[in-house]
């Protein structure tokens, strides 16, 4: 009985805080210098690959816009600004200015929008810093890129190793500044923004001791128990996709609609498993290693399944069309959402390597990354060689 009741009051005890937060709302302002009317300032919400609209508004003719935002769970929003850039944000209690560029007046457009300041309070400062991170990392993965695309004598499976080593680095440096505002900011709600940066058992300790401070200072606020029960569902769900496990079954229609396909369909054979999309430009870039990795070790027992993640199945076939694969296709329904929830990954291209008895032997290859471990897996013998970033997303 006594478990009952402490269960009751345990719910009762929630209720009351979220409705406490039910009743708050701040002010999002601010000006779009060029508005696009066609569409409105939206305030979305996402969970996992999910989003929802929970508010708009429209642009006054002087540029200015204003949403009166009811904050029922305080926590990560997006700002989205007519569809042409977006921010990030902390929506708890601090009244937000957010000014916007807007739509891309350029003759030539290209899709690397302005970075967006929040003027607001302490929390949303630890916002602007994360999206800076953010921003200043795509620039130098640009740059990246080009530079070395113009290198010359070097062929492209060099060039492509070449970046690789340098994403690595830009990666290893975004983790540091990541660890940084963990560990500086750690007094301060928003931080758990920068906590899903902090993945693996290197900064498993800095994520407990964030955490331990904030539970010290409210152990009953929603974000916090919201945020120990997913990290205790991903990683429960990264154990199951860990090397040497049985990969997720799924099975998903073909370009006729007539058959399926899922991993449950290799076994015997070693399985080239990749995720792309018909818009994903790295994607896209990587089919001719794929093509190349297909003649070299298809009539050695090797299979390939491609799964695109696209919304649009008129942009799958014509993209299919246009690259003539030839090893099996097949479409994930809802853009892919349920499968890279399944899988734990959220940029494309996604390839993996099964066994023939159906276990991740090797995640997230690219290029000679790939040739290697499939060499590794028909041979016995380990090779050396370097994962690709998946990019697509």
């Amino acid at each position: 009985m006594k478990k009952v009741l402490s269960f009751v009051f345990g719910i009762c005890m929630l209720i009351s805080i979220n409705a406490a937060y039910a009743q708050r709302t701040i002010t999002i302002k601010g000006k779009v210098q060029f508005p696009y009317e066609k569409f409105n300032m939206e305030v979305v919400e996402r969970n996992g690959f999910d989003k929802t609209v929970l508010d708009s508004c429209k642009v006054n003719e002087d540029g200015t816009y204003e949403i009166r935002m009811k904050v029922e769970r305080p926590g990560v929003y997006t700002l989205d600004c007519q569809k042409w850039q977006s921010v990030r944000f902390w929506a708890e209690d601090e009244d937000l200015e957010i000014n916007f560029r807007g739509m891309d007046t350029a003759k030539i457009k290209i899709k690397n929008p302005p970075y967006v300041y929040i003027n607001g309070g302490p929390n949303n400062e630890v916002m602007n810093l994360l999206n800076w991170d953010g921003y200043r990392g795509y620039q130098l993965m640009i740059a990246v890129s080009q530079g070395v695309y113009r290198i010359q004598g070097l062929d492209d499976q060099a060039k492509q190793e070449l970046s690789g080593k340098f994403y690595g680095m830009l990666g290893d440096e975004s983790k540091a500044r990541m660890r940084f505002l963990a560990e500086h900011y750690a007094d301060r709600n928003s931080v758990l923004a920068v906590l899903p940066s902090l993945k693996g058992e290197e900064n498993a300790g800095l994520v407990a001791k964030v955490l331990a401070r904030l539970e010290a200072k409210n152990p009953d606020y929603a974000p916090l128990l919201k945020y120990k029960a997913e990290l205790a569902a991903a990683k429960a769900q990264q154990e199951r996709l860990a090397e040497g496990k049985v990969a997720p079954e799924f099975s998903f229609p073909d370009p006729t609609g007539k058959k399926t396909y899922g991993p449950q369909d290799f076994k015997g054979k070693v399985l080239v498993l990749d995720f792309w999309a018909s818009w994903c430009g790295p994607c896209r870039a990587e089919i001719p290693h794929l093509k190349e990795a297909y003649e070299k070790y298809h009539r050695q027992g090797v299979d390939f399944l491609s799964v695109s993640i696209d919304k649009d199945g008129a942009a799958w076939r014509k993209a299919m069309k246009e690259e003539n694969m030839p090893w099996a296709q097949a479409q994930a329904p809802k853009a892919g959402k349920d499968v890279m929830k399944q899988y734990q990954f959220s940029g494309i291209p996604y390839i993996l390597v099964l066994d023939k008895e159906g276990r991740i032997v090797g995640k997230n290859l690219r290029g000679k990354a790939l040739m290697d471990k499939i060499e590794e897996v028909l041979s016995g013998k380990k090779k050396q060689s370097v994962a690709m970033p998946a990019m697509g997303m």
